[in-house]
C-alpha cells in the first residue's frame, strides 16, 4: 500500500512539473537591432525628426556595410553612445586601427542617406 502511495505521489509531482514547464513563456533574448535603436534613439532626438527610424537604418545599412565584426560593434557602440558614427582607436584590436578609416569611407554613404533619408 505505501509503496503505491509513493508511486502515485511520484506522478503526481511528474504531472504537476510537466504541466508548469507548458505554462512558462519561452526566455527571449534581446533582439540585437532593437536595443541598439533603444540605446541610439535618445542620443537622435533634437537632430532627426524620426530618431528611430535613423538609428535602425544606420543598424541595418551603414553598420552592415563592415564585416569586419569588431569595427562593426565598435562603430555601433560609437553610433549608440554618441549618436553619430565615430570608432575609438581602443575600441578596436590595434591589428585593426589602421583599417578605421577605410571603414568610415565604406559607411560614408549609407550614413548620410539614412540621416537625411531614412526610409529608404
Amino acid at each position: 500500500m505505501t509503496v503505491r502511495f509513493y508511486a502515485a505521489a511520484f506522478v503526481f509531482v511528474l504531472t504537476i512539473n510537466a504541466a508548469q514547464a507548458q505554462v512558462r513563456a519561452p526566455t527571449r533574448l534581446p533582439d540585437p537591432r532593437s536595443e541598439f535603436v533603444r540605446q541610439c534613439a535618445p542620443r537622435m532626438i533634437g537632430r532627426w525628426e524620426h530618431p528611430e527610424a535613423v538609428c535602425g537604418c544606420l543598424h541595418d545599412h551603414a553598420a552592415a556595410a563592415v564585416e569586419d565584426r569588431d569595427l562593426r560593434e565598435a562603430l555601433l557602440r560609437g553610433i549608440s553612445e554618441t549618436g553619430v558614427p565615430t570608432i575609438e582607436t581602443d575600441w578596436v584590436p590595434a591589428s585593426k586601427q589602421g583599417e578605421i578609416g577605410p571603414t568610415f569611407t565604406k559607411i560614408a554613404k549609407p550614413t548620410l542617406q539614412c540621416m537625411f533619408d531614412p526610409a529608404k
